[in-house]
């Protein structure tokens, strides 16, 4: 049997008249050509039809076949009775009995009047469990095959041409009634349901938070014309409004209370501050405006705070699992940024975690950026004591719990919190697994936790090296004591003169011009007194100038390495000749 929300269901009752039986033969065709009736179930009433022709029963695939058209139709069935419904109520009460497996009181007489008198032996329905209910309350044996169930599909296809008497307007108006009654019954309506309260109020809270900031701005910057040092002083701006309204002039204040207002450290800071005040003098109307502002403050504050706590009891009202994961304002937001909770709960999870992000989501798929992780979600009370790494990690498992916290308040029937609360707790239980995680290490069995040891300063007394200060790159010393040799020996012009000195030891120069053909001169022998003729100094400079056109005439054929080796000869020759 179907819901009335598909405009109808159907009911085949089958009564086989029975015969009294001749012989075994007989029976059995009295079981298959008896009587059968038909009760069909629309949104107008009960009708019940009566089979013609049982034979075409049996041919379960090619029944429809014989339904193609009203004409042929009413050749297999004909209208016995039809029991209309007088209003709506009465409609969703027989519908709402058999949707909970019950039998109305109209269905009940029915069955009385027209089935019971053709006979009580069996009867053939399409619903097993009021089949149960029908044989418990009426006596009447029942009887379910797949050929009643073929019959039902036949029955709805020609239902306009086998009623006669009902337009077809009226059916589906009565069957639009129907199905919006029916739907109301199964939700549970009632109108403490209703949430366009909370879409309502949820928007006038917040305009009212914006006039609130507009008028304290203003009125700051009024009165700070008059004392500016008391805006620095008192913070709050409830406080600086009802402080304000008190003072009126900044001359009053050393006469006034403000004990009522401010602590009484503030009181006194006040106070003089008001003494030694900078501000401009002011009219007292003037002063009357202001206070006249400041008033309108403290009561739209008030009004705000009572709004605030009718907003609170309308959310854990409609909406209580919801309220326990995310808080009443951001789950009041989620619903009048949806429209309703039934819209809201018809979104995914991953919509609900991104929900009042929309623009973000457009302008990161534009531009083949990341899209946003979180929206309204994220002024939850869980999101917010995450650090930033893990913010959208629990935004993800709280939009997830969330739609399921939204479906189940918006379809459920129970009205209480349990499934927020233990939700919640399994996400307190998750982020702090994300928050230990830093912490946990893999060993062997993959479970224990790593040991956090005792952080301890250790400082390093580091020696200051002045090596650095120098840009000279460092040699070795052998390398230093040969690069300043070779400088020497290119500096000084007069390392050879000294040779044409010696006539007395021709046969030791020779040797060596011998052994060294390329260098036939010898170091300079050190000078242990000074020339003091200028005679001897010019012949000095003659004799060098012949040792350089000498030497540029030798061809130099030996290495660098060797020059080095027969240097250092040279000067134990000669130091041996000094001695």
């Amino acid at each position: 049997m179907t819901t009335c929300e598909q405009s109808c269901s159907v009911v085949v009752l089958v009564v086989r008249r029975s015969l009294e039986p001749r012989s075994s033969r007989l029976r059995e065709r009295s079981t298959c050509l008896g009587i059968m009736l038909v009760l069909f179930e629309t949104a107008a009433g009960y009708a019940i039809f009566k089979v013609l022709d049982e034979s075409k029963l049996q041919q379960v695939d090619s029944l429809y076949k014989e339904f193609d058209t009203p004409e042929k139709a009413n050749k297999v069935l004909k209208l016995k009775h039809f029991e209309k419904f007088q209003d709506t109520t009465e409609a969703l009460a027989a519908a709402t009995a058999l949707v909970e497996g019950k039998i109305g009181k109209s269905l009940k007489k029915v069955l009385k009047k027209i089935v019971a008198k053709e006979a009580h032996e069996q009867l053939a329905i399409s619903d097993a469990k009021l089949g149960g209910v029908i044989k418990e309350k009426l006596d009447i044996s029942c009887v379910h095959s797949p050929a009643v169930a073929e019959l039902m599909r036949c029955i709805r296809s020609q239902m306009e041409g086998l009623i006669t008497g009902l337009p077809g307007r009226d059916m589906s108006a009565m069957s639009l009634g129907l199905a919006h009654s029916l739907s109301r019954y199964k939700l549970k309506f009632s109108p403490d349901k209703v949430d366009t309260m909370i879409v309502q109020a949820i928007s006038l809270l917040d305009d009212l938070d914006k006039e609130l900031n507009n008028y304290i701005m203003r009125c700051r910057e009024w009165y700070g014309w008059h004392f500016p040092e008391l805006g620095k002083i008192v913070t709050d701006n409830l406080a600086y409004c009802k402080t304000v309204r008190n003072i009126g002039d900044r001359t009053n204040v050393a006469g006034s209370d403000l004990s009522e207002t401010l602590p009484e450290e503030i009181e006194a800071e006040v106070k003089l501050a008001a003494e030694i005040s900078m501000g401009t003098e002011v009219s007292e109307q003037d002063i009357a405006n202001i206070g006249h502002l400041c008033d309108q403050v403290i009561e739209i504050t008030d009004y705000r705070a009572q709004l605030y706590d009718y907003l609170k009891n309308r959310m854990m009202a409609i909406a209580p699992n919801l309220t326990v994961m995310v808080g009443e304002l951001v789950g009041a937001r989620l619903i009048s940024h949806a429209g309703s909770l039934l819209n809201l709960a018809k979104h995914p999870a991953s919509t609900v975690q991104i929900l009042g992000a929309e623009k973000a989501l457009f302008r990161a798929l534009k531009t083949r950026k990341d899209t946003p992780k979180y929206g309204l979600i994220y002024h939850a009370s869980l999101v917010g004591q995450t650090t930033a790494k893990n913010k959208g990690k629990v935004a993800r498992m709280l939009a997830a719990k969330t739609a399921l916290a939204i479906r189940y308040d918006a379809l459920g029937e129970d009205t209480n919190a349990e499934m927020g609360v233990e939700n919640r707790a399994k996400l307190e239980g998750r982020l702090r697994q994300l928050e230990e995680k830093g912490i946990r290490r893999i060993s062997g069995t993959g479970k224990a936790m790593a040991k956090a040891d005792k952080y301890t300063h250790k400082s390093e007394v580091k020696i200051y090296d002045p090596s650095g200060d120098s840009t000279i790159p460092s040699t070795s010393k052998k390398r230093k004591f040969e690069e300043v040799e070779e400088a020497e020996a290119a500096e000084e012009p007069t390392t050879p003169a000294f040779k044409p000195k010696k006539p007395k030891k021709e046969p030791v120069a020779e040797e060596e011009a011998e052994e060294t053909p390329g260098t036939s001169e010898e170091p300079p022998k050190k000078k242990k007194k000074k020339k003091k003729d200028k005679k001897a100094e010019e012949e000095v400079v003659a004799e060098v100038e012949e040792a350089k056109e000498e030497e540029m005439e030798m061809p130099v054929t030996e290495s660098t390495e060797k020059k080095k080796k027969k240097k250092k000869k040279k000067v134990k020759e000669e130091e041996a000749d000094d001695e």
